[in-house]
């Protein structure tokens, strides 16, 4: 059995993480951290947990926790795991951070983008991203894994095909992003009441969201060229669910009689099915097929597909995912099987649930 203890038990994605591993059958969680919840039964925080959860919320001490456990999930804000990690805790046990304090591998950009000192930039450079179609095999030996944020792996993975292939010009990228409600979080904020997101939708982060430079890098990578994108996020008055709607310029190949044209139909599908046929989690619609949050909520799956505009020789790139499941916690838990050579679907093998 693998050993469990997750840091942030009572958050969204926290609460989550616990669900799913109550179905994996390999994994016993040892630990329910919870910092405002110290003490209490972790089912009177979560009532679906009631005769499920016996436990009573701990505190979030790592270093006593990492002598107890196999792996550690911190499902915590920006900034608490860096000023708490250390070598003691990463030679015993695998840390799975579902924070943004290790996926940007140029600390400054960190901190620029998140307003806080890096309190850990040593172990930046060994933290693997743990978007798992893209670097399975670096995760295999990893002790720190930098789970991806909900809208950089939605949005990575509708586009990452294209860039990869060279089929779109990567200064064209357009990213619009819209997320529901729990992807702010559990914590009390007036912006995210009943009545004031209700019959109402938002952009917010515009030009400033910081999902944008994780995005950029991982692009980037993809490319094998430095991408700088518009991203823009908006609020949803819905639990769960992301869609991004991405656009992008086609790059026009060479053909054999030494004319440019841009690519077919065909070429951009036969893209997608090269990197994401044998993918469990990533779905490929068919033609004509626009993704929706609804078809994917409460499961591990992406919806992707794609519509070119031939009027404009543009590229609408669209997907659809779960924020709290693949977004956060699913991945997160699709990692920890990849960590300790578990089915890479245990515990993730629910379909989507309707209505």
């Amino acid at each position: 059995m693998i050993r469990a203890g997750i840091i942030g038990a009572t958050g969204y994605a926290g609460g989550e993480l616990v669900r799913l591993l109550l179905g994996h059958r390999n994994v016993e969680i040892k630990w329910y951290g919870s910092h405002s919840y110290i003490d209490q039964k972790y089912a009177s925080v979560y009532r679906n947990m009631f005769r499920l959860v016996e436990d009573v919320c701990q505190d979030d001490n790592l270093t006593q926790l990492a002598r107890q456990v196999d792996v550690i999930f911190t499902a915590t804000p920006q900034g608490f795991l860096a000023s708490a990690l250390n070598e003691d805790i990463l030679s015993g046990t695998r840390v799975v951070d579902l924070s943004a304090d290790f996926r940007i591998k140029d600390v400054a950009v960190y901190e620029k983008w998140y307003g806080i000192a890096h309190k850990s930039p040593q172990f930046i450079p060994e933290a693997v991203y743990g978007l798992c179609e893209i670097n399975r095999e670096a995760m295999k030996g990893a002790r720190l894994v930098a789970n991806p944020g909900c809208y950089p792996t939605c949005s990575i993975l509708s586009i990452y095909p294209l860039l990869k292939e060279g089929l779109i010009e990567p200064s064209t990228l357009i990213i619009d992003a819209k997320s529901g409600t729990s992807g702010a979080g559990r914590g009390a904020k007036v912006a995210n009441l009943f009545c004031e997101v209700n019959e109402s939708i938002k952009a917010y982060g515009v030009a400033s969201h910081r999902h944008t430079p994780e995005i950029e890098e991982q692009l980037s990578y993809a490319a094998a060229e430095p991408v700088i994108l518009n991203f823009t996020p908006h609020l949803v008055p819905m639990n769960r669910g992301i869609l991004i709607t991405a656009y992008a310029s086609l790059k026009k190949l060479p053909q054999p009689d030494g004319s440019l044209a841009l690519p077919t139909e065909q070429q951009i599908r036969s893209a997608y099915e090269k990197y994401y046929k044998e993918e469990i989690f990533v779905r490929l619609l068919e033609p004509g097929v626009c993704p929706e949050t609804r078809w994917v909520e409460g499961s591990n799956y992406v919806d992707v597909n794609f519509q070119i505009d031939s009027r404009t020789g543009r590229i609408i790139m669209m997907g659809a995912m779960d924020n709290l499941v693949k977004g956060a916690a699913g991945q997160a838990v699709q990692n920890m099987n990849l960590l300790f050579g578990e089915a890479e679907d245990e515990g993730l093998r629910m379909p989507p649930l309707f209505p």
